[in-house]
């Protein structure tokens, strides 16, 4: 063997000798990885508990940066444009914009209530929808609220929540924002029935789905503003939020006590 060769293997020896030593000496007397006694220990007795949002979000980080950028992208395109459209749109038009999209919503949320077994509020809603369709202009005006047609909005999420299905982890979509696995399966027949998607016309859809998030991002100017103002972790205020209010929703307002909150590790 020529000595390059021999001093290679030796070396070779010499490093599995030492991560054999490294080894041995890293297990302690009992034969258990010290790792796994950390693990294993309990918590300490001032552990802070973890609240019921961080309990849901196991992918923190990846909706953290999720968060991030649908703020940038907020803040760089949506805001501006809807700064201009507050601004130079009167009052009355973006009203009426508003009830038009609502009216949409009207009609699936009648059919969700169907899916849900309440019967008497999918009719409730079948007959806000074709009032204010008919009488309201297409949706333009709320005749339906005038005259005490109470509205009851519901989406595929909800329903699927009824069913029996649990929200799964929290989750950040990329332009939807705050979501959970649940409603992220059943977002793709909310757009299929929303106006941006239904009215299948090349020409007015970009239209429709620009007017579309540009009125709703309007009706969220001040809850933007007092956001700003109160929360010290806009991720975490905004996640807790959403995961409370979907949790009312699916229960109609009474959900369930929750569970005790676990021990942070």
């Amino acid at each position: 063997m020529r000595p390059s060769r021999q001093l290679a293997h030796g070396l070779r020896i010499l490093l599995l000798g030492l991560c054999l030593v490294g080894g041995a000496v890293a297990q302690p007397a009992s034969g258990v990885a010290p790792i796994m006694s950390v693990l294993e220990s309990p918590p300490p007795a001032d552990a802070e508990p973890l609240t019921p949002g961080q309990l849901a979000d196991p992918w923190e980080p990846f909706n953290r940066a999720m968060f991030r950028f649908n703020e940038d992208l907020d803040q760089g395109l949506v805001l501006p444009w809807t700064d201009a459209y507050v601004t130079l749109v009167p009052e009355v038009v973006r009203i009426g914009v508003g009830n038009f999209f609502a009216n949409a919503q009207d009609a699936w949320s009648a059919i969700n209530n169907l899916l849900q077994g309440k019967f008497d509020r999918s009719v409730m809603m079948t007959m806000r929808f074709a009032t204010n369709t008919v009488l309201g202009a297409g949706g333009l005006i709320d005749i339906g609220t005038a005259v005490g047609m109470e509205r009851f909005p519901e989406d595929f999420g909800q329903t699927l929540g009824v069913w029996g299905f649990a929200p799964g982890p929290y989750l950040v979509l990329p332009l939807f924002g705050p979501s959970t696995v649940r409603d992220a399966a059943g977002l793709p027949l909310d757009l299929a029935a929303s106006p941006y998607y239904s009215i299948n016309t090349d020409t007015i859809r970009p239209f429709l789905t620009v007017l579309g998030v540009v009125n709703s991002r309007s009706q969220l100017l001040s809850a933007t503003k007092a956001l700003d103002a109160i929360a010290l972790d806009r991720y975490s205020f905004v996640r807790d939020a959403f995961l409370s209010r979907r949790l009312r929703l699916v229960y109609d307002g009474d959900p369930p006590e929750a569970a005790p909150a676990a021990p942070r590790q």
